[in-house]
């Protein structure tokens, strides 16, 4: 891995070389890690003319996988501890090398870090990187689309489990802690992001935080999880009815969606336009009449972060490129009644490969629990 990183790095150098910078500094952890294998807190990363070097505040807690494992290939700073900022010790180390103009994350730092960097190299021109990590890491290689796959299964496991016990009369707030300690007992560094459970008047809605309401005969239940693995997370949404057969409304509203899913991804063609993904979801669910009740985006990108590039949403630009792992999760939420969603995650392959590959197989099937 230590070459991969390497390279990684050394493509990030020839992009600032290109644009008059001989030095970069990154402080987006996610961007940190991927260019560094790990991201100790509140370490940034001096891509420098000479070698690269991590800054730390503190020593690396050593075999944390929450922060990933620090490339051999980098030249490891603690700083002292009335050093300060990490960021701002990257600028003047920068500036005794001889660097003359610095890029750096102007997205992610504050104005009071951006400051703090002038003040201590005045002389030190800085340039905006923009967003050229962000977008060098949308394309995975191998190694990282099977920590995807990883984390995939695991969240299926967890899931899976779930399904087997008994819901009725649990809080939503109870299912989702108990997903989430599944998700870690399955071998997950922790939830790739808050769990969700929502049942009844809840399902379907996006980002529900679970409360008390307890599960019901005849609810829909909705549930996003997802595993943390190596700090590559995917994500999963499914939708089931609880002790009953489904009405017929809910068998209606669960084919619409399941139906929109499916277009969406079936639309995960390299060189597909994010927004046409989107489009052959939302198209479904606007001819049936549900376009008040759509959330903005049929999907997302996923990977070092849950919520990533691309995002395929109606005026989103750009095309898919293969190896490219996204969500598809579109639903729709009736108030007063609830809804569904349905959640997976998928990587963008080329048709001679056998299309878009599904990482999350738990079934689409509308069981009754």
């Amino acid at each position: 891995m230590s070459e991969v990183y390497g390279v990684r790095r050394g493509r990030l150098r020839d992009r600032c070389a290109a644009t008059g910078s001989a030095a970069a500094l990154i402080s987006r952890p996610a961007n940190v890690r991927y260019l560094a294998g790990g991201a100790p807190p509140g370490a940034v990363l001096l891509l420098g003319p000479r070698d690269d070097v991590l800054l730390c505040p503190r020593t690396p807690a050593a075999g944390d996988p929450a922060d990933g494992r620090p490339d051999d290939g980098l030249r490891l700073v603690v700083l002292p501890t009335s050093a300060g900022d990490a960021a701002v010790a990257a600028a003047e180390l920068a500036r005794t090398d001889g660097v003359e103009s610095l890029a750096v994350e102007e997205h992610h730092l504050t104005v009071t870090r951006h400051r703090a960097l002038g003040s201590v190299a005045p002389r030190l021109r800085l340039a905006d990187l923009g967003l050229a990590v962000e977008q060098q890491r949308i394309v995975k290689d191998e190694d990282e689309i099977a920590c995807l796959r990883i984390a995939a299964e695991i969240t299926d496991q967890a899931l899976g489990e779930l399904l087997e016990s008994i819901l009725v009369g649990r809080t939503e707030r109870h299912l989702a802690l108990e997903l989430e300690r599944r998700l870690v007992d399955h071998g997950a560094d922790g939830p790739a992001f808050p769990t969700s459970v929502a049942t009844g008047p809840n399902s379907g809605r996006a980002g529900h935080r679970p409360g008390d309401r307890r599960v019901e005969e005849g609810d829909f239940l909705s549930v996003c999880l997802g595993a943390n693995y190596r700090g590559y997370r995917c994500e999963i949404g499914r939708t089931f009815v609880i002790g009953t057969s489904p009405a017929d409304w809910q068998i209606e509203l669960y084919e619409l969606v399941f139906a929109a899913q499916r277009a969406g991804r079936e639309a995960l063609v390299p060189g597909t336009a994010y927004r046409e993904v989107d489009h052959a979801a939302r198209h479904i669910l606007d001819s049936a009449g549900h376009t008040e009740e759509l959330a903005p985006r049929t999907g997302h990108g996923v990977g070092l972060e849950i919520d990533e590039d691309p995002q395929l949403a109606p005026a989103a630009m750009g095309k898919l490129d293969a190896c490219v792992p996204v969500t598809v999760e579109p639903g729709v939420h009736l108030p007063g009644r609830g809804g569904v969603r349905i959640d997976d995650t998928l990587v963008v392959r080329q048709e001679a490969d056998g299309g878009p590959e599904l990482l999350t197989i738990t079934t689409k099937e509308l069981l009754a629990l």
